[in-house]
């Protein structure tokens, strides 16, 4: 039996669009994909770890909105105060769950610094560049695609924790 793609998928919507709304609508897919895994899921099962790392469902979620922040505000918009994390305890920590944190307030935090991020974003062309402090200049492209790669990889993280914990699987 054949199966059919939804055609309102963000991807195949944008299949014969511009570059930019081809990336766009990659990484606004995958954001989408890493919340669904967290959907209907108690604060204890998202905070349970069940791999040996401290990598858990609401973990992703916690470190995947440092990564908005760090790479579109920070990066693009900076504003006084901000500071881009480069440093591997800042990755460990962003991971790492306080008592009070629960998905819902998780959730919420990643939407607000993805809407943020497609605001500063749609700020500038593809070809902005702006430094970056570790590897020289870099393109909003190449962010985006480096987004791309990271929300997509972490959402198969997440994909499979969400297997482990209760058997349901798929991006959609």
């Amino acid at each position: 039996m054949e199966q059919t793609i939804d055609p309102s998928l963000g991807p195949v919507l944008a299949r014969t669009g511009d570059e930019r709304a081809v990336l766009e609508s990659f990484l606004d897919f995958h954001r989408g994909v890493l919340l669904r895994k967290l959907r209907g899921l108690s604060d204890a099962d998202a905070g349970r770890r069940l791999v040996p790392s401290a990598t858990t469902l609401a973990g992703l979620v916690k470190h995947l909105t440092l990564v908005e922040r760090n790479w579109f505000p920070t990066l693009l918009a900076p504003e006084p105060g901000d500071v881009y994390l480069t440093s591997e305890e800042d990755a460990v920590a962003s991971f790492v769950l306080g008592e009070q944190e629960t998905v819902a307030a998780l959730v919420e935090a990643y939407e607000r610094a993805c809407a943020r991020s497609r605001a500063v974003a749609a700020s500038f062309d593809l070809d902005h560049v702006v430094p970056h402090p570790q590897l020289g200049q870099v393109s909003l492209r190449w962010i985006l695609v480096h987004m791309i790669e990271e929300t997509a990889r972490h959402a198969g993280h997440a994909d499979i924790l969400r297997e482990l914990t209760d058997g349901e699987c798929g991006a959609i």
